[in-house]
């Protein structure tokens, strides 16, 4: 199974962002073999206020054109997310899979919105000021099994990522922009951590900003069943390509059958629900 995950610096500017994805997609090798490429986080609109997220999520043609380049390029992709309009005013982020003739194969709202005060220029950041949060997992049929979603600040919360697991994933994918103080700090561990808890493997896709106000840290990871770290591109922009092997996911839960000794249960898979 070949995975691709691109590192952006993404702007202000959808059609800017949308050139560069474009441009990258030209020059991947065409091996003629199926591929995973998955967007970061806020990947056509980085660090946008409340009504530059609004406008964008008003813009329906960009829906169109992230399905237009999966099926120029024959790709399964993961398009980062992209605000969409919520039933009270706020947007959904949202996490969309096209298929490899431009089919939407499904979408995932973030469950978990970040309201955190970190120590860098920012400072105070308030995702539900302009976000509306999810209120279930979302598990993708693709031509390379079950696939989980989560987003960003849903690496901290395990049971998600359990949940997906109980739910038949094999591969979770994480579109994020983490700070470069939690970054710093917690990516790598969390990354490593729930792919232990899942026993799946973890492609986390970040955003790379290592100046101005919004600094993001970037380390795009593909991680094992194991914790293992299979490839990772730590700084810059551009591909992070490599090959997992699904054979690995029954070794390590046959050594260590975590499903089968859990005695925690969780509720019903389809309809977890969080509070605004």
């Amino acid at each position: 199974m070949k995975v691709s995950l691109l590192q952006c610096q993404s702007s202000r500017s959808p059609q800017e962002n949308l050139e560069f994805i474009y441009a990258q997609l030209r020059a991947l090798d065409n091996c003629g073999e199926p591929r995973l490429v998955v967007l970061p986080e806020c990947a056509l609109l980085f660090g946008g206020i409340e009504s530059e997220q609004q406008q964008l999520a008003d813009d329906l043609t960009m829906l169109a054109k992230l399905a237009s380049l999966a099926a120029e390029f024959a790709i399964t992709l993961v398009a980062g997310t992209l605000p969409v309009r919520a039933s009270d005013g706020r947007c959904c982020s949202r996490c969309h899979v096209f298929g490899p003739q431009g089919q939407l194969l499904g979408d995932y709202d973030k469950l978990h919105l970040f309201d955190a005060t970190i120590g860098d220029a920012t400072g105070r950041y308030c995702e539900s000021h302009t976000f509306y949060p999810g209120d279930h997992i979302s598990v993708i049929d693709t031509e390379f099994g079950k696939l989980g979603l989560a987003i960003c600040y849903d690496l901290r919360f395990p049971e998600l990522f359990r949940a997906l697991a109980q739910a038949g994933c094999d591969v979770i994918v994480v579109p994020a922009a983490f700070t470069a103080v939690t970054g710093a700090a917690h990516w790598q561990t969390l990354v490593q951590a729930r792919a232990l808890d899942s026993q799946c493997f973890i492609l986390a896709t970040g955003q790379w900003h290592p100046q101005g106000v919004r600094q993001t840290w970037g380390q795009s990871m593909v991680v094992g069943p194991w914790g293992d770290i299979i490839a990772q591109k730590l700084t810059g922009v551009g591909w992070l390509h490599c090959h997992i092997n699904k054979d690995e996911l029954a070794k390590v839960r046959a050594a260590l059958p975590l499903a089968a000794h859990n005695r925690f249960q969780l509720p019903s898979l389809k309809s977890m629900s969080v509070q605004d």
